[in-house]
């Protein structure tokens, strides 16, 4: 099968397994998460070997080299070889994820959180909240 000389920037993206579909592709070039060349690009931009894409995948940013194209999308290995990361997205990427790692959960900083059946039946005891409020006419 002959490679292609040039390829779609959306198409390229979901061969390269970056994105699931084709359409999720395109709504994130859409929204300015993908530059080719340091420049924000259109889906239907076309993508050669030796171009640099920076693209953000949620929360990971990666800029990586074209190093070639398919035409159809493929197994994983066969994806990869597609690409090359550069040395700087890698090292970014790895500070990233130590960063996340170390951050405080979130949850630790709640000192009490909802009440429990439990905790909660032994403060309506504790109160006398039933005492103070009746549903009868006798008084």
């Amino acid at each position: 099968m002959n490679t292609p000389e040039s390829m779609r920037l959306d198409k390229w993206l979901w061969c390269a397994r970056f994105y699931k579909t084709r359409s999720l592709a395109v709504e994130e070039i859409g929204k300015g998460r993908v530059q080719v060349n340091g420049q924000n690009a259109k889906a239907a931009r076309e993508l050669r070997p030796g171009d640099t894409v920076a693209l953000r995948q949620g929360v990971v940013a990666r800029t990586v080299l074209v190093r070639a194209l398919s035409g159809m999308r493929g197994p994983a290995p066969v994806a990869q070889q597609l690409y090359a990361e550069t040395a700087e997205s890698i090292a970014a990427r790895e500070q990233a994820a130590e960063q996340r790692r170390l951050a405080p959960e979130p949850a630790a900083s709640l000192q009490e959180g909802r009440p429990t059946k439990r905790d909660r039946r032994s403060m309506e005891r504790a109160s006398d909240w039933g005492t103070r409020w009746r549903a009868s006419v006798e008084d």
